[in-house]
């Protein structure tokens, strides 16, 4: 009898909300990655995808900065929701695609995957894939705004409300924690990175050492007992490609170089749980970011143009040890022979 290996599901969790964020609007991120073909393009994956629906939490009351945050029990409110659920999907054998939202939502998502990594003794490391390195505090952020912090809060340094959302504090190590596409950062938020030690690819480092080996060094280390979290800020992306976000920064990675940091993340096979944010419908053409982000995302769950090189390479191999064996057979000089 033959047994099928059980098929994995992805879970897909909406947060609409812009509560942590600046400009309104990525509140409506969630659907227009459905509208784009996301739960499709996992299922081409070979993934079956259970839809949770869309969390419920605050309104955005659209208030001035106060004591240091702007909306921060509203964020709290969220991220707490939306860490229940991430957490329930990873206990149930689920990889949890979070579709935000701002990017405060990390510090829901990240600090489950911590409480869930803890209890089961895997190793974490978390791939933040941005241009802004969110490692703003309360004393250094010129804003305010929650969404430039949640690196700071899961590393420990923010507000009880955030910090403790996954029972321990902090909920990650600075050392876990890898940082890529990284172009806008505050004065205070450089020197604070600078300070905690965190690895950070931003686009210089890109440019002089190249995608590749970025990448390389960012995924190195990841073995059988490592959790891949991905939290993907669409502004990752160059703004010729990916318009639809609130926060653009110019000289962010082309189409083909995020191709090959989603293939590369793939390639590990390590990845366990995803989120998608800062995507902004109101100021996107005709969907087009929200459809860039699908296409990525099934880039980072495995889609390739052709097999894997080593695969290929292996193949190639084994096909001229057959052809060198045939001519044995049929008595032909080898090439190796031949050229001497």
């Amino acid at each position: 009898m033959i047994t099928r290996a059980a098929m994995r599901t992805a879970s897909l969790i909406g947060v609409p909300t812009d509560i942590g964020a600046s400009a309104r609007g990525a509140s409506m991120g969630p659907e227009a990655l459905r509208v784009a073909g996301l739960r499709e393009a996992i299922q081409r994956r070979g993934m079956q995808v259970v839809d949770c629906g869309n969390l419920a939490g605050p309104a955005n009351p659209c208030l001035p900065r106060h004591g240091g945050y702007r909306h921060l029990a509203e964020v709290a409110a969220w991220n707490r929701s939306l860490h229940d659920a991430v957490y329930a999907q990873l206990d149930a054998g689920r990889l949890p695609i979070v579709l935000g939202g701002d990017h405060s939502l990390g510090i829901g998502s990240v600090s489950a995957v911590a409480r869930y990594c803890r209890q089961h003794g895997r190793k974490l490391r978390v791939l933040w894939l941005d241009a802004h390195s969110d490692f703003n505090t309360a004393d250094i952020s010129p804003s305010g705004n929650l969404h430039g912090m949640p690196v700071a809060c899961l590393c420990g340094f923010g507000p009880p409300e955030l910090v403790n959302i996954g029972g321990v504090t902090p909920a990650i190590r600075p050392d876990w924690l890898r940082l890529v596409g990284i172009r806008s950062v505050d004065d205070g938020e450089a020197r604070f990175v600078f300070q905690q030690g965190l690895e950070v690819f931003d686009m210089r480092r890109i440019d002089e050492i190249g995608v590749r080996a970025s990448m390389e060094q960012a995924l190195a280390g990841l073995d059988g007992q490592t959790h891949l979290h991905v939290s993907f800020d669409v502004d990752f992306l160059d703004p010729q490609i990916a318009p639809g976000v609130g926060t653009t920064v110019q000289g962010g990675p082309s189409y083909r170089e995020a191709q090959l940091c989603m293939e590369m993340i793939a390639d590990t096979g390590r990845l366990a749980s995803l989120d998608i944010v800062e995507l902004n419908p109101a100021l996107d053409i005709r969907n087009q970011t929200a459809t860039l982000a699908v296409e990525l995302v099934e880039s980072l769950l495995g889609k390739a143009t052709l097999p894997q090189r080593a695969s290929v390479d292996a193949r190639a191999a084994a096909g001229m040890r057959r052809w060198g064996a045939a001519e044995q057979r049929a008595g032909w000089p080898s090439r190796a022979r031949a050229a001497r």
